[in-house]
């Protein structure tokens, strides 16, 4: 290297753009790319090679390619440069290349260099198009510069010609819609791609690189001079990009490389660097989000309006007709897109604005470029008025009702916010985020997927699990946009950052339905199943369903069949639009398993204790038939030693494995049996042990070591004293040696209950794979809350914490320290989220109601959450002063 000051230079110039904060983030970007280009120039003209190389006979030129010919230089992005000959390559090209590039790269940066003659590169640019692209965005450094010019007229009018041009706009978008599906939509995602997802940085390249094809744009300018986009549709775009833009630099800057995805241990650190308040201000970095998906909604928009007018569209087998009518006077289809006829129609019939939707609806087709500007424009004649006209609800209804497969009107209505002009209540959670790994979507966002999944009821579906079910009760409720107020609505109340979202978004939908003009039954119902929408899923995942006070108590409140089966619905819906890690075939299985055992009780009347009592004696029936002549008696007596609930809720088939297994168990401290659970891809594992202080703690204690989640535990306890604790866990990891690890853990145990393992010890030594981040999480605390009127037996203890290795074994330790016989054990997983709830009873079998002993309750809990193992000051619950040890004659588990 002939120049060191050259080096000197840009690293001083790249170290001072640290700091430096522009008012427009664009301007930092451009100062990146300058202090390059200068490196390169003061390369170019001291260089040693050069002088060598006889540029008058083969003249050459340095020309920066991609985002750095576009002058958008972010900390971490790549340096695309071409080294372009005109004739053919010198012999001394390589040590060109190596005297610029060479100490690039020593300083860390990552540069791309091609060396390529003029007929080469117009050559592989009409092959392969991945070379073609980078082209559009050339940008001349230094040397001959009509070299470059030559270039791009060559890449005009040689390569972008004819087919080759068809080609590559056919390309373009197939490209895109690769890109989406892999990415994601950037305008919703917690983690959102900054570059490559729908909303991101590539979607405002391919603008830029259709524009520059097919209208001639030379500069982003030129989309608004050339009539491309409208000037307020061009600000928006520029201040969404320089919003993403200066994300992305903070993200390259805090991640000291080049990193596009916004990785939730990232996002608090760039939302205090942007003054979204400090990296432990929750609401702060929800805030940095919604704004961020707002400005990745504006590109998303922008994007997909300018390639619907930019790019011709078809269906397949069939093309568009050039204009046709609708059923609508006033609007039409024209080039697969609805527009209006007339539109200065719209000043003296505004319901135009809402019947266009409800054609896109109707037509599976979208809204035209011009079409979205004049809904955009014209939403301030939106009143009162236009609110309660029976014409503009009836289109309303019909968007609500109409299924959506394959594109969804209401996402346009959200999109031009003709829907907060409309319902002016649902402003409050447009780009709502909530900051946590179990919600994927925005409110808005995740209000529209449950619209959406509800109305896929409508139609049959073979290859979706309980899709015949979901399908069957649809068709049942006789007023079905009844549902689907509820379903639009039924986190409206989200709007405010404080609790109670249900019944203040019940109150909200009373007003927006009066406000309508509707009656006041179905305001009723819809008001019931917005403050009622989290019922169900809560009772079944964090209630015993064995228990027949559960869907009692269920059935009481919710009083009707059609409500409970539009409550089910809407609740099915809700969670599988929370997000992937939210429905699960296991959950699927409880609130379908809750919904039966509810609406047999609405429609058949309560449960009657002589049914149980019948019903106990026919499976005793049946054990005794199933057992050998010689075990009669003795089969006999064990039935008698069986608990009323383990009769009440265990089939016969599963009593007979149970004995059969509890004549395994002899002198040994446990046994088990796995076999594959009947509803859902889980294992049923059968404990049968010895009871004894701590047992179940223990046994959840082993299963987390052998890497088995637990998703339910029912306890039965038989009056011989003999433990028979059913666990409903995930499968092994190994599938082809899972024998083995049954085997593994019926021996560690074995082990832990003889004393030979500790099993604290052998969890903390356990080694803990790198979970996801959990910066959302390490932002919410833990929560313990005692019930003791949902159950007449039991007291419920439910607690709320963030998924850590061994979890269920401290809270199960925590509560035989307190005291505490753990009957039955609910596992909710949410993500990072876990909601464990357990039935419990003192020794003496009594709930646990004193205020005091709840009060140590929740304390010790939360102390071994927090690792705090010092219990000075805390009280066993259900212990006297004294601090007596549990009674032997009263085991628990």
């Amino acid at each position: 290297m002939n120049n060191p000051e050259a080096i000197t230079n840009l690293t001083k110039s790249l170290e001072e753009l640290q700091t430096l904060d522009e008012p427009r983030e664009l301007d930092n970007l451009h100062a990146r790319a300058v202090a390059i280009d200068d490196y390169f120039r003061a390369t170019f003209e001291n260089s040693s090679v050069g002088p060598r190389m006889r540029v008058d006979k083969n003249p050459y030129a340095l020309i920066a390619l991609g985002g750095y010919g576009r002058r958008e230089q972010c900390i971490g992005s790549d340096v695309d440069i071409l080294f372009l000959f005109e004739k053919k390559m010198p012999d001394q090209a390589t040590e060109l290349v190596q005297e610029a590039i060479y100490p690039l790269w020593d300083l860390g940066m990552d540069v791309g260099h091609a060396t390529r003659t003029l007929k080469e590169c117009i050559s592989l640019a009409s092959k392969d198009f991945d070379v073609l692209t980078p082209l559009l965005d050339a940008r001349f450094i230094c040397g001959m510069s009509p070299l470059y010019t030559r270039l791009m007229e060559m890449v005009h009018d040689k390569v972008l010609k004819g087919k080759t041009r068809t080609a590559f706009l056919k390309w373009l978008a197939s490209t895109k819609q690769d890109r989406h599906d892999r990415y994601g939509d950037s305008s919703y995602l917690l983690e959102p791609n900054l570059k490559e997802g729908r909303g991101g940085l590539r979607d405002y390249h391919a603008m830029l690189w259709i524009g520059r094809i097919a209208h001639g744009v030379r500069d982003p300018r030129d989309l608004e001079y050339l009539g491309l986009l409208s000037h307020g549709e061009y600000a928006t775009l520029t201040q969404a990009l320089d919003f993403i833009w200066k994300v992305r630099n903070h993200l390259h800057h805090i991640a000291k490389r080049k990193c596009d995805q916004l990785f939730f241990e990232y996002q608090p650190l760039v939302a205090q660097a942007l003054g979204f308040g400090g990296d432990q201000d929750l609401q702060g970095i929800e805030q940095f989000l919604k704004t961020l998906h707002r400005a990745m909604e504006q590109v998303k928009q922008r994007h997909k309006m300018f390639m619907l007018s930019a790019l011709p569209r078809s269906r397949p087998g069939r093309p568009f007709k050039a204009v046709r009518p609708t059923r609508t006077p006033g609007i039409i289809v024209e080039k697969g897109a609805m527009v209006f006829e007339d539109p200065s129609a719209l000043a003296k019939d505004p319901a135009l604005l809402m019947e266009i939707f409800a054609e896109s609806a109707r037509e599976s087709l979208p809204l035209s470029l011009d079409a979205n500007r004049l809904v955009r424009d014209f939403a301030q004649v939106v009143d009162d008025s236009f609110r309660s006209d029976p014409r503009v609800v009836k289109a309303f209804e019909k968007v609500l009702s109409t299924p959506a497969p394959d594109f969804n009107p209401m996402e346009e209505m959200f999109a031009t916010r003709f829907i907060t002009a409309f319902i002016p209540e649902m402003g409050a959670i447009m780009d709502r985020i909530q900051y946590t790994h179990y919600h994927v979507f925005p409110v808005d966002k995740h209000s529209i997927k449950a619209l959406q999944i509800v109305k896929s009821f409508a139609s049959r579906a073979e290859d979706r699990r309980n899709h015949d079910l979901y399908n069957a009760l649809y068709q049942e409720i006789p007023n079905k946009k009844t549902l689907h107020w509820a379903v639009l609505l039924h986190d409206v109340g989200k709007g405010s950052p404080e609790g109670g979202h249900s019944g203040r978004g019940a109150r909200t939908a009373r007003e927006i339905l009066s406000r309508m003009g509707y009656g006041e039954a179905m305001i009723k119902d819809v008001e019931f199943l917005i403050r009622e929408h989290l019922l169900l899923a809560k009772t079944a995942t964090r209630r015993d369903l064995h228990d027949e006070n559960t869907s009692l108590a269920c059935a009481r409140k919710i009083k009707d069949p059609d409500r409970l089966k539009m409550l089910y619905l809407l609740t099915v819906a809700d969670s599988q639009a929370t997000g992937p890690k939210a429905w699960n075939d296991w959950t699927s299985v409880l609130l379908q398993s809750l919904f039966i055992k509810t609406h047999q009780i609405l429609t058949k009347g309560e449960l009657a204790t002589e049914e149980a009592t019948r019903m106990v004696k026919d499976k005793r029936k049946q054990v005794l038939a199933a057992a050998p002549e010689s075990m009669k008696r003795e089969w006999y007596n064990l039935f008698t030693l069986m608990s009323p609930r383990y009769l009440q809720y265990t089939q016969p088939k599963e009593i007979v494995d149970h004995i059969r297994l509890y004549e395994r168990l002899q002198d040994a401290d446990a046994v088990i049996e796995a076999a594959p659970s009947r509803d859902a891809n889980l294992r049923t594992v059968t404990v049968c042990a010895k009871d004894r202080p701590g047992l179940f703690s223990k046994i959840a204690g082993v299963l987390t070591l052998n890497n088995l989640n637990i998703f339910d535990a029912q306890i039965f306890t038989w009056r011989n004293h003999t433990a028979m604790d059913i666990f409903q866990v995930t499968p092994p990891l190994d599938s082809l040696f899972e024998k083995r690890t049954w085997q593994r853990v019926e021996r560690d145990l074995g082990k832990v209950l003889s004393g030979e393992m500790d099993l604290s010890k052998a969890l903390e030594d356990k080694p803990v794979a790198k979970s996801d981040d959990n910066s959302a999480s390490a932002l919410r605390r833990e929560r313990v809350s005692v019930d003791n009127g949902s159950s007449g037996f039991f007291t419920i203890v439910e607690v709320i914490a963030y998924d850590q290795l061994g979890l269920l074994y401290k809270i199960t330790d925590a509560l035989y320290r307190c005291g505490l016989d753990i009957w039955v054990a609910k596992i909710a997983t949410k993500a990072d989220q876990v909601v464990d709830v357990f039935y419990v009873r003192d020794f003496d079998g009594q709930k646990v109601d004193s205020p005091e002993s709840v009060d140590a309750i929740k304390q010790t809990i939360l102390e071994t959450l927090h690792g705090e193992r010092d219990n000075k000051g805390v009280q066993p619950a259900g212990l006297g002063e004294t601090g007596d040890e549990p009674s032997p004659s009263n085991p628990i588990h």
